[in-house]
């Protein structure tokens, strides 16, 4: 119980900052002076994350969980191929209750990769594979910095987005992301126990540069007069859309686990790796890719993410009390 409590503590602080920076964001946008040091400290707080992700993913780790590789090829199928694909194919569905921007904005968050810390957590309350949860989150990071960009570039261009990813993007990619996290892993030798030592702290960055790049965001996009061309019911669609999606995937990695022949703890693996999308990585990689945060793209991610919270958190909850029980839903 201490790790669900654990991870419900973290799911609070987390949306609860979320929440605050949203509000900052809505009455005390910065702008100025304020919003050119607000926009490099974001931009500096983008490059340390990568950092200590690459200080904290052992190379180890990542070649041990591998040998479990039917695990970590559906992971990585319904990551970057099926999740994708679904939302491709169903945007005719969703986009007229929408628009255009936000179903972009859905497809962009089709292409980014699992998250790590949440994935690993949910898979540990609900009783699954966790060594095989840290390699599948870890490598789905790792895959993301070079197929999320191409990813994006593909589909954007063939549905019309105006995404593409030119050479000022790709320098823009490696230094903001690539090579900080080379870095980090060059520095694993000497860095790498104080990490695991000051877990808490690293956890604390990971945090507040999403909180920053959240602010920075929902500043630039009041100052901009965004809001006013956002109604009301698109935000309810948009809600209502990623909790129908997140169903039907949920649903799809469970029983196509369940019928390859998955054991129970795999099963949660697969469910809580594949299903989910980081919005500490898609929030950065945006500007990256884009050169700005587009609140677009960002409103559908951040709703996105809170809704997977919710519904991983419920289906946690299930499978802790259901023990060995291999009831499914």
């Amino acid at each position: 119980m201490s790790l669900l409590r654990r991870l419900t503590s973290f799911v609070d602080v987390f949306t609860g900052g979320i929440f605050l920076c949203v509000l900052l964001g809505l009455l005390l946008p910065c702008s100025g002076r304020g919003a050119v040091f607000f926009d490099g400290l974001t931009n500096a707080a983008i490059v340390l994350l990568f950092y200590l992700y690459g200080v904290k993913l052992s190379p180890r780790s990542v070649l041990d969980g591998l040998l479990h590789w039917r695990l970590q090829a559906m992971v990585a199928f319904f990551t970057f191929v099926f999740f994708p694909l679904f939302i491709l194919s169903t945007r005719p569905l969703f986009e007229p209750f929408i628009g255009l921007p936000l179903s972009m904005g859905l497809l962009y968050v089709a292409c980014l990769p699992s998250t790590v810390q949440s994935s690993i957590a949910f898979t540990g309350v609900a009783g699954g594979n966790i060594p095989a949860a840290v390699c599948a989150a870890s490598v789905s990071s790792l895959i993301g910095v070079v197929l999320t960009p191409f990813l994006v570039s593909l589909l954007f261009a063939t549905q019309g987005g105006g995404a593409e990813v030119g050479l000022d993007n790709v320098l823009n990619i490696c230094r903001q992301i690539l090579l900080p996290f080379v870095l980090g892993q060059l520095s694993r030798p000497w860095l790498s126990t104080w990490v695991l030592r000051h877990r808490k702290l690293i956890g604390y960055n990971d945090k507040a540069t999403i909180w920053l790049v959240v602010y920075t965001a929902f500043s630039a996009a009041t100052a901009g007069g965004y809001w006013a061309q956002l109604q009301w019911g698109q935000l309810g669609g948009l809600l209502l859309t990623c909790f129908l999606l997140l169903c039907i995937i949920h649903a799809t990695t469970y029983f196509s686990s369940l019928w390859l022949g998955f054991n129970r703890a795999d099963r949660i693996t697969i469910v809580f790796c594949g299903s989910k999308k980081s919005l500490a990585v898609g929030a950065p990689m945006m500007m990256a890719i884009f050169g700005a945060l587009d609140n677009n793209l960002l409103l559908p991610l951040m709703v996105f993410h809170q809704v997977q919270l919710m519904t991983c958190a419920h289906l946690a909850r299930h499978w802790h009390r259901a023990g060995d029980d291999d009831g499914g839903y």
